[in-house]
């Protein structure tokens, strides 16, 4: 097979959750234990971090293989969902995997995953620990896709997790209230292993301590901490949490895990993010006159953030490019947005996208007005006729809805 023949059988002979949601959920880790069995284990030959979190564990993860990198380890690091291309799922000190080990890996299994009919993510988790195997890093970053107790990645023994907050996402799967999700999440927690909390909360604090407390891990809450006024090239206001919450992660690698980090390399790596990792998407600005602004920033908790550095933004008139998932319950969060601005509610490509028309009327509901487009670029576009130099353009909703425009 060639590369693209490679994707086209991952994306669409198998569930993949980016597209179809819930259909492609898997609540238990049978699966991934049978293919690191069949692959002989490739995760137990490097040393790893574990990160889960509601809100910027992407953010975070991409943070710490920045400064890892820096320090001069060699850093495998995984992440989901992509926005471009497949190969941004995996890489080593910020490159993409090669396409040839995407082919040889699922050309040389294919058999061994139709058999057992092994879903998209459960493929891509075990891709991801062969090649780090194979390439020998020296530590690998590796971002919960899912909740976390019942994620595929949770058969490593990292040196250190982390978990960035608990907020309302994939309720359907983790549970309608937080206590229920801090539990889901927490099931990255192991014996003997320390684990950092980015935020504390009333409703979650009691089930980390319990959970660290029965599996011996030493819990240390990143608020808690009086760091240095660190700051990164990942822009808005809300990555201050994320910033913390990693410089305390690396505080621990150094104090409880014997790890080498210099102070340098922690200032490094946190201007560093983008070019050492790549990572795009958060509070991210395509072009000027008029300013258009992406974020992906896709639940409740994580569009408060957003929306409040959109306030501090000046405009002349605020164009909005939204599109959500069907999944979304978008009552509470079209309550956040706001109103004076104008709309471009959008029809996402992928399956699991909302129907523009239906966005529409739950918008207006809300007092939000705009109109109907069959795509995000359509969408863009008309934002963009209708802009003067001065307007801004937010593009969001949605992780997917930013992916079409990148």
């Amino acid at each position: 097979m060639t590369y693209d023949e490679c994707l086209d059988w991952l994306f669409k002979q198998l569930p993949m959750y980016q597209n179809k949601g819930g259909a492609a959920y898997k609540k238990d880790l049978t699966n991934i234990n049978l293919l690191s069995g069949y692959l002989g284990n490739p995760h137990q030959e490097f040393k790893s971090i574990h990160v889960a979190g509601t809100n910027g564990k992407g953010s975070v993860s991409h943070m710490l293989a920045s400064i890892l990198q820096e320090e001069g380890y060699k850093v495998g690091l995984h992440t989901s969902p992509h926005l471009k291309d497949f190969r941004e799922r995996i890489k080593i000190n910020g490159e993409p995997i090669e396409k040839e080990n995407v082919v040889e890996f699922i050309t040389k299994h294919q058999s061994f995953f139709e058999e057992n009919e092994l879903s998209f993510f459960e493929m891509t988790v075990g891709l991801a620990f062969h090649e780090f195997a194979q390439q020998k890093v020296d530590i690998a970053v590796i971002e919960v896709g899912l909740g976390g107790r019942l994620d595929s990645t949770n058969i490593i023994s990292p040196l250190l997790s982390v978990i960035t907050n608990i907020g309302f996402d994939h309720t359907q799967f983790l549970g309608k209230t937080r206590p229920k999700i801090a539990t889901e999440k927490a099931g990255i927690i192991k014996p003997d292993t320390p684990v950092v909390v980015g935020e504390k909360n009333s409703e979650t604090e009691s089930i980390f301590k319990k959970i660290a407390k029965t599996n011996n891990a030493n819990l240390i809450f990143a608020e808690d901490l009086i760091l240095p006024n660190f700051t990164s090239d990942l822009k808005g206001i809300y990555q201050q949490k994320n910033i913390q919450t990693a410089v305390t992660a690396c505080q621990t690698l150094i104090e409880q895990c014997d790890f080498k980090l210099s102070k340098s390399s922690i200032e490094k790596g946190l201007h560093n993010v983008i070019h050492n990792t790549g990572l795009f998407g958060r509070w991210q600005t395509l072009q000027e006159e008029p300013r258009v602004i992406v974020d992906t920033g896709h639940n409740k908790e994580g569009l408060t953030h957003v929306l409040s550095q959109l306030a501090e933004e000046k405009y002349d008139q605020l164009h909005i490019v939204l599109g959500f998932v069907k999944e979304k319950d978008i009552e509470e969060i079209l309550e956040l947005f706001p109103k004076e601005a104008y709309y471009y509610f959008c029809q996402l490509k992928i399956e699991r996208g909302m129907d523009a028309y239906f966005l529409k009327t739950k918008a207006e509901e809300q007092g939000l007005k705009g109109e109907v487009y069959l795509s995000v670029n359509q969408a863009l576009n008309s934002a963009k006729d209708k802009s003067s130099a001065s307007d801004l353009i937010f593009i969001g909703g949605s992780t997917f809805t930013v992916a079409e425009i990148i």
